[in-house]
């Protein structure tokens, strides 16, 4: 029997059937602690791809860490061909203040591949493409919406690659958006290298959200299956239809005021249909949010103070098919509402999202 390769990242190897937690170090807090990015290498004995999943890029994001951890916990990795790398928390800086961001102000989703000498983002980016996606075949960074923003579970790739495309749709995801790359992403910087790339988008900055987890996890498992580094299933998954999106995109407010919202993530709604109602704080008149186009729910903002042009409702746009479409957000809200592990439909359309 073939054995799997040595991995050696900081400067430690991980032989095959080895686990070890490393922790790469990063620039210290103003306060002398130190701080390291943590990975989770789980060397399996038998070759395979090396499969890297990354959360808290944006350090307020914090439902892929509870993804990977449940993920690291499985009994099944017991079974595991090649290399799992999971990094629960990349912008370490910015969980430990609960932001989105370095404390230098910067995206850290927008500043790879970045520099040994560069910003603190910077530095972190570097660090993570230099000593950890240099050894992977294959990436899926974990996102939820930002701050007082919900997202219905939702993958986000470039479709036009066939080997991507197919590992979408086996990830099982209620929503595929076709995403462009951007620039500086962690995303762009995978596909520069040729690594295959998922991005899971589901729930809210700060906010851990079961549904989204419970799906998350699930659909990490099903990437594994699909490349053989877990056995597959004894009973094999149904065939899942697939409905294709025209486009999607973002309702914006028509003007400020206090928004109560009259739909929920994953609803259907019609042209016309009204998402909303803004008022003026001391009411003296409320104007309707309409639904532009037959649409599907799959982001909305959770605060009801809002200003002109604020996003407010992002709409996944079908010109067929749109109770087909509804059915299948129906059911995987069925599946993901409870501990159920069938496995279930999801439909695909394009990015014009605020997020990534």
């Amino acid at each position: 029997m073939a054995l799997n390769h040595t991995v050696t990242i900081g400067g430690e190897q991980v032989l095959p059937g080895q686990t070890k937690s490393i922790d790469i170090p990063l620039a210290a807090m103003y306060t002398h602690t130190d701080v390291g990015l943590t990975v989770h290498v789980i060397n399996g004995k038998r070759p395979g791809p090396c499969l890297l999943l990354t959360a808290a890029v944006h350090g307020d994001e914090i439902n892929g860490v509870e993804i990977i951890r449940q993920v690291i916990g499985s009994k099944q990795l017991s079974k595991l061909r090649g290399t799992l790398l999971a990094i629960p928390v990349v912008n370490v800086h910015g969980f430990l203040n609960q932001s989105r961001y370095l404390p230098d102000g910067r995206d850290l989703n927008r500043c790879f591949p970045g520099s040994l000498k560069g910003s603190l983002a910077g530095r972190v980016a570097y660090t993570l493409i230099d000593e950890i996606l240099c050894h992977a075949s294959h990436c899926i960074d974990l996102h939820t919406g930002a701050r007082h923003r919900s997202n219905l579970p939702q993958i986000r790739t470039d479709l036009s690659q066939a080997d991507t495309q197919a590992l979408a749709l086996a990830f099982g995801s209620p929503v595929i958006l076709d995403a462009q790359l951007r620039e500086g992403s962690l995303r762009q910087a995978a596909a520069e290298r040729d690594i295959p790339f998922l991005l899971y988008e589901a729930g809210e900055a700060l906010r851990f959200d079961e549904f989204s987890i419970r799906a998350g996890t699930r659909g990490v498992i099903n990437i594994m299956r699909e490349l053989n580094m877990l056995p597959r299933k004894s009973r094999p998954a149904k065939p899942a239809a697939v409905t294709i999106a025209d486009d999607s995109r973002w309702v914006r407010a028509p003007h400020s005021g206090v928004m109560r919202s009259m739909v929920r993530l994953g609803a259907r709604v019609t042209k016309g249909t009204v998402l909303a109602y803004i008022a003026d704080p001391v009411g003296l008149g409320q104007k309707a949010v309409l639904a532009p186009a037959d649409s599907i729910v799959i982001g909305l903002t959770n605060l009801p103070l809002v200003h002109e042009g604020e996003a407010l409702f992002h709409l996944a746009n079908y010109s067929k098919k749109i109770h087909q479409v509804a059915d299948q957000v129906a059911s995987f809200h069925d599946t993901f509402g409870t501990a159920g592990d069938d496995d279930e439909p999801f439909f695909i359309g394009q990015d014009d999202s605020l997020e990534d």
